[in-house]
């Protein structure tokens, strides 16, 4: 697959502030919820910084191959 290196790093920003966003929420949660909401919380956190995982890595590909 082509692509460009500015679609390349658009996917790698996208991909830090996907990082940046779920890791403040994380810290940002506040006390007092029921323990169902942090287990949901959580798991969106962890699924979200995978999905950001996976971009970051495919973009990161597309820029060391746009090179050649």
């Amino acid at each position: 697959m082509k692509t460009t290196r500015r679609v390349a790093g658009f996917l790698l920003v996208v991909a830090a502030f996907m990082v940046f966003e779920w890791i403040m929420l994380g810290f940002n949660l506040a006390d007092g919820h029921p323990k169902a909401f942090y287990v949901v919380h959580g798991i969106l956190i962890a699924v979200n910084l995978l999905l950001a995982l996976v971009i970051g890595l495919i973009a990161w590909r597309f820029l060391r191959t746009a090179d050649r």
